[in-house]
């Protein structure tokens, strides 16, 4: 894709899914394969699942970075009432600052930075939210924080942003190569989200459906904590 098409288009929902019923894995247990960041833990443990395949293409991606550079896992998994949650929080804020603005370029405008629920990546289990750290586990520049919305960033969380330094945009190349080159496609508003198999993957790599869909999973989730 050379445009950007944001999850709310209805090209995205329009994919079909046809689910292969993989089973979401908890990245804590992968022995140190990932460094696993904490600001996003929850009591069931659902940030830190993701479905297999996705997970396999993570650490294949880890393995393809330089020495003293690693993956910081931040987010997988989100359960649907979650990602409702979120996404509409985001558009009452943006509706706050713009009272002029109908339902649909609301609902655009939020898609940017978070997913309408139905369609999210992340309540499928094939989405995931990461950086990179050095050997000592800091935060390599990136150019905007992990979770910088359009507003507060003026657009510099856009994965091809401008206003970033020549630093930032290097470390961009570098996650984003280890990462596609293991499979995973990204959502060009936000540099740090990646997916694999879900219905945005689909529209990206040409694949005729997802492979992942949303998945409810909170019981389960709170047994593998």
């Amino acid at each position: 894709m050379t445009e950007i098409v944001l999850m709310s288009d209805p090209k995205i929902a329009a994919i079909p899914v046809v689910d292969c019923g993989e089973p979401l894995l908890d990245v804590r247990l992968r022995g140190g394969a990932l460094t696993i960041d904490g600001r996003r833990r929850d009591g069931s443990g659902a940030f830190a699942q993701l479905r297999e395949g996705v997970l396999s293409r993570l650490v294949e991606a880890g393995a393809l970075l330089p020495d003293g550079v690693r993956l910081l896992f931040v987010e997988g998994y989100r359960p649907p009432a979650l990602q409702r949650e979120y996404f509409e929080q985001y558009a009452d804020e943006l509706r706050a600052g713009n009272p002029g603005w109908d339902s649909e370029r609301l609902r655009n405008a939020a898609s940017r930075y978070v997913s309408p629920p139905e369609i999210a990546p992340h309540s499928a289990g094939a989405a995931v939210d990461l950086t990179l750290v050095d050997a000592d586990g800091q935060e390599l520049d990136m150019g905007t924080p992990v979770n910088a919305n359009p507003e507060e960033s003026d657009g510099a969380c856009y994965t091809g942003a401008s206003n970033i330094g020549p630093r930032a945009r290097a470390n961009r190349r570098l996650l984003g190569d280890a990462l596609t080159a293991a499979g995973l496609v990204n959502y060009p508003t936000e540099w740090w989200h990646w997916s694999y198999g879900d219905r945005y993957w689909a529209l990206a790599t040409g694949a005729g459906h997802a492979i992942y869909g949303p998945q409810e999973h909170g019981g389960e989730l709170a047994a593998h904590g």
